[in-house]
């Protein structure tokens, strides 16, 4: 990916970095001041793989990636670690099941280092009968990585690889507690 760096976050920085965001390149500022006019548009965010198309009105749509896994055991001991087995979908697609846990990943690999990033189930997979999280549906400020689903069902569902499963909602840190 094509990188840009820009000298300054005034308002010709900010104008430039808005400008870029049209387009696959990295951009990094160079400036002292943290409350410049470019600053919540300075690359603290990555996706990757990014599609503008996926990018709502508040939200950026999410995919399934390619792996799965499931519990080897059907009674789990919160005592001790419980043995997953990963498998691949295959290309035309897999049914979940109800009473089945799975644990899934998204495609896209992300990074917040100055935002909060949230994962939220989309409507229409909702209206499946698909949930995507159980409990960690927030991540930290610095999370680095691909976003693990926990993957439950109303009924059986046929799911694929690369369909659209949630939406990464992601809040700029104004304060840091200590």
């Amino acid at each position: 990916m094509l990188k840009i760096g820009i000298l300054g976050g005034g308002q010709l920085g900010r104008m430039l970095l808005q400008a870029a965001a049209n387009y696959p390149v990295e951009t990094f500022v160079l400036e002292n001041d943290k409350e410049c006019p470019a600053a919540h548009l300075c690359q603290t965010i990555k996706l990757a793989p990014y599609d503008r198309e996926c990018l709502g009105s508040n939200s950026y749509d999410v995919h399934l990636g390619k792996w799965l896994a499931t519990y080897r055991e059907h009674i789990l001991d919160a005592k001790k670690h419980n043995e997953i087995e990963y498998f691949e979908m295959p290309d035309e697609g897999f049914v979940l099941y109800p009473h089945i846990f799975y644990l899934g990943v998204t495609l896209e690999y992300t990074e917040t280092h100055a935002h909060v990033p949230f994962l939220e189930g989309k409507s229409s997979t909702g209206r499946l009968g698909i949930d995507i999280h159980a409990t960690a549906g927030k991540g930290d400020v610095g999370f680095c990585g691909h976003w693990t689903l926990e993957i439950s069902v109303k009924q059986p569902v046929k799911v694929y690889h690369g369909m659209p499963i949630g939406q990464l909602i992601i809040f700029l840190l104004t304060v840091r507690l200590r």
